[in-house]
């Protein structure tokens, strides 16, 4: 056999294993995510609360309880999350947010929020009613664009 195909079969090898490798680490992600999933619907509840701040800080800054700082892995500390400051009843609490959620929360207004524990799953309106996505504000560019094309007949480019 020439040298070119034993590095071929080689790297052959390797790839099959780092591929087999990767499929079983994520089916374990998987699996501890369902679990994840499953204490967060167990402990959900749904409170009416007023939103006094949300932004993305460290987890240092945000203000959590230090039990809740000490449990989070050393490498994600230094991340970014989404963290809301809200009057639940009569006392302020800091609460993370998820994601997804994240951008729904109205600043200064009150909503119904499903929360388990520290993290809110869901917000809704007060009364029930699902709250708008907030419209993202366009470039000078973009609005250039858009009222020429408008002008020129042509369909706008979204």
């Amino acid at each position: 056999m020439s040298t070119g195909a034993i590095v071929l079969i080689v790297i052959l090898a390797v790839l099959i294993i780092t591929i087999a490798a990767l499929y079983f680490l994520g089916r374990k992600a998987q699996k501890k995510q369902e679990e994840q999933q499953e204490q967060i619907d167990a402990m959900k509840q749904t409170v009416s609360m007023l939103v006094i701040d949300k932004k993305r800080m460290k987890i240092k800054e945000s203000g959590l309880p230090q039990a809740v700082i000490a449990q989070t892995p050393k490498l994600l500390r230094g991340s970014k999350l989404p963290v809301v400051k809200a009057k639940v009843g009569p006392q302020i609490v800091t609460l993370v947010s998820d994601e997804k959620v994240f951008d729904l929360i109205p600043v200064k207004k009150e909503v119904k929020a499903t929360i388990s524990g520290i993290y809110i799953t869901d917000v809704k309106g007060l009364h029930g009613k699902p709250l708008a996505t907030p419209q993202k504000k366009k470039s000078r560019f973009r609005q250039t664009l858009e009222r020429l094309q408008e002008k020129a007949g042509a369909k706008p480019v979204k």
